[in-house]
């Protein structure tokens, strides 16, 4: 498993490096491999009610759809787009995926 996004530090950056070589050469199972990734590189990012709305216009979903795709409701996704709750954990996970890799890697 390698990712291309970015490290938090660059020292971690050279780990993340050091492991994946490693991984390349079969000394790291996949495992393995994924908790330095968990480890190194960046969190996901915070979605705000800006970057949902933009999301899923960009998409063209309907808020129903995109509430289906990320299996939560319709009036979850209004609340979020508005500013009234804020997406986390598993939610923020995948709206990261949508933005990243696109609808397809989620369905």
């Amino acid at each position: 498993m390698t990712t291309t996004r970015k490290a938090k530090s660059r020292i971690m950056e050279a780990v993340h490096d050091g492991a994946r070589d490693l991984h390349h050469l079969e000394f790291i199972d996949k495992r393995k491999m994924q908790k330095y990734d968990a480890l190194c590189l960046e969190p996901v990012q915070d979605y705000d009610a800006e970057k949902i709305k933009a999301l899923r216009e960009r998409l063209h979903l309907s808020q129903a759809v995109l509430a289906s795709v990320l299996n939560t409701s319709t009036s979850t996704v209004r609340k979020w787009e508005v500013g009234d709750k804020r997406p986390s954990g598993p939610s923020q996970k995948l709206l990261d995926i949508l933005e990243r890799k696109g609808l397809e890697a989620v369905l």
